[in-house]
């Protein structure tokens, strides 16, 4: 990273809950992932919203690896709130993942930087890429691969970022949901000269196999509302038990009657983790 980007990095971290997210919008996150691209330089950058913060909150080691992302963003609207509740941020929206994917494609488009899509399924990669490719005439797509759906095998790592960098690519969007896709961006950073985005829904969004909320509904934070009435049996126990959950720390980081200790960065490469 460059001196310049540590610094508006290192600035814009806060603490919410334990875990660093970054005060950003749009144009600051695009900006940040575009200037990677050109100087093949590592990144990684991932959407929190309250799954996400709360995954960190409960897993020590993976709140430690969150830590380390060059960029966090606020990606629903609770934890915007929370970053303005906490800590004046006057954020007037948050970065969401799917929405935040198509500003950094539509420049990676306009400059002629390829990217590579990792992760998901093939059925929906194969409906993802033409649909990116009519939003985006330009976007040059080095590579395609879909999740293996297992742990990494033995040396599978160097190969994966092998294929990776001889595609020609210059960022890698990661769709593996969360926090699988996570980990997968610090574990692989340090083997590629590129930025790694962990998009989380993007890829099922984009390729027009999961709704969006109505825009009411993503401004009032009910965007799990929305996809719990979808996916019901999947999202129960992450929307009733975690939504109440991240309210009480909220609450209790901001009256001070708990101390949300963030933990130092990790600095090493797990021993497993999902491709």
């Amino acid at each position: 990273m460059s001196e310049r980007s540590e610094r508006v990095s290192a600035q814009s971290k806060r603490n919410v809950l334990g875990v660093l997210v970054d005060a950003t919008d749009y144009a600051s996150a695009t900006e940040q992932v575009v200037a990677a691209g050109h100087e093949r330089r590592p990144l990684a950058l991932t959407a929190l919203a309250v799954h996400g913060v709360m995954t960190g909150v409960l897993d020590p080691a993976h709140n430690a690896r969150l830590n380390s992302f060059d960029v966090v963003t606020p990606d629903g609207q609770p934890v915007r709130w929370a970053l303005n509740l906490l800590h004046h941020a006057g954020l007037s929206d948050r970065v969401y993942g799917p929405t935040l994917t198509l500003h950094v494609l539509r420049r990676f488009a306009e400059e002629g930087l390829p990217v590579y899509l990792y992760g998901s399924t093939e059925e929906t990669l194969a409906r993802l890429i033409p649909a990116l490719e009519r939003m985006f005439p330009a976007l040059k797509i080095a590579g395609v691969e879909p999740s293996k759906f297992r742990d990494v095998q033995p040396g599978e790592d160097v190969e994966i970022a092998d294929r990776i960098r001889a595609s020609g690519a210059r960022l890698v969007l990661v769709g593996l949901g969360c926090p699988r896709q996570e980990v997968f961006a610090y574990a692989m950073r340090p083997l590629l000269d590129m930025p790694l985005m962990a998009v989380g829904a993007a890829f099922d969004y984009h390729a027009g196999l999961l709704r969006q909320p109505p825009a009411w509904m993503q401004r009032a934070g009910l965007e799990w509302f929305w996809r719990l009435g979808l996916e019901p049996k999947r999202l129960w126990r992450r929307y009733v038990i975690l939504n109440p959950a991240y309210l009480a720390r909220l609450t209790g980081q901001k009256t001070g009657l708990w101390k949300a200790r963030p933990p130092a960065p990790a600095t090493e490469r797990p021993p497993t983790f999902a491709v």
